[in-house]
C-alpha cells in the first residue's frame, strides 16, 4: 500500500510540473575547475568552500550563458559589512570585473546597506526587502532567471522581483551599473570586493524552470 501511496504521490507531482532536471554543480568543492577568474584579488578553496581574498575581482564560470533557470548559491559572509555579488545577465563573458557590473545585473550580498544596495537587491536598481538569518551563517539564495523577470530569494523569503524594462532609480555614480536592458540569458559570476571583505561560497548551482 505504501509503494503505491509513493507512486501516486509521483505521478501527481509530475502532472503538477514541479519536478524538472536535477540540479548541476557548478562548484565541485575541491578547485576552480570550470571557472576563470579576472580583476585584482582572487578566489581560494577553503575546506569545499570558496572564498573571497582581495578585489575588486571577479570569478567568471567559463560554461554555458545560464537563462530560464535558478541559480541556488549558498554563501557565509565573516561579517555583515562583508560585501560581495553574485553577477548575472552578463551578455559575453566578462573580460573585467567592470564590464560584469556595467553590462549585467549584480544580486548584491552585503547586510548593512539600504533597500537599494543591500543582500539580494539588483545592485543601484531594485530595492531588497528584509529577510530571516540562517542559524548557522549560511544563508541560500535562489535567483530565479524566467525571461525578463529576476526573482531574488533569500533563505525561502521572496526579497525581491524585477522585470526589465521597469523605472529604476537614475544612475548617481560612475561605478554603479549602466542602465538599460540586459538579455534573457547570460553568464554569471562571483565577486570578490576589497581585502576587507570576506564571504565563503560552498554551493553554486543551477536547475532549469519548468513549464
Amino acid at each position: 500500500m505504501r509503494y503505491w501511496f509513493a507512486v501516486f504521490a509521483l505521478l501527481a507531482v509530475i502532472a503538477c510540473g514541479r519536478v524538472g532536471p536535477p540540479s548541476e554543480h557548478l562548484f565541485n568543492g575541491t578547485d576552480l575547475a570550470g571557472w576563470r577568474h579576472v580583476g585584482p584579488g582572487e578566489f581560494v578553496v577553503e575546506d569545499g568552500a570558496l572564498k573571497t581574498s582581495g578585489g575588486m575581482g571577479l570569478l567568471v564560470f567559463d560554461g554555458k550563458p545560464i537563462g530560464n533557470a535558478v541559480l541556488t548559491v549558498v554563501y557565509k559572509p565573516e561579517s555583515p559589512d562583508s560585501n560581495a555579488g553574485v553577477f548575472i545577465r552578463c551578455p559575453e563573458k566578462p573580460h573585467d570585473p567592470w564590464f560584469a557590473v556595467h553590462r549585467g545585473y549584480e544580486v548584491q550580498i552585503q547586510d548593512t546597506g539600504d533597500e537599494f544596495h543591500r543582500t539580494g537587491s539588483l545592485y543601484s536598481l531594485a530595492p531588497a526587502a528584509e529577510f530571516p538569518p540562517s542559524e548557522d551563517g549560511w544563508n541560500t539564495m535562489e535567483i530565479e532567471i524566467d525571461e525578463q523577470v529576476t526573482r531574488v530569494r533569500v533563505n525561502d523569503v521572496l526579497v525581491n522581483e524585477f522585470e526589465g524594462g521597469q523605472a529604476v532609480p537614475d544612475r548617481q555614480r560612475w561605478y554603479e551599473p549602466q542602465r538599460g536592458p540586459r538579455p534573457n540569458e547570460g553568464y554569471i559570476g562571483l565577486q570578490n570586493h576589497d581585502e576587507r571583505s570576506v564571504v565563503w561560497f560552498r554551493e553554486v548551482s543551477v536547475r532549469p524552470l519548468v513549464d
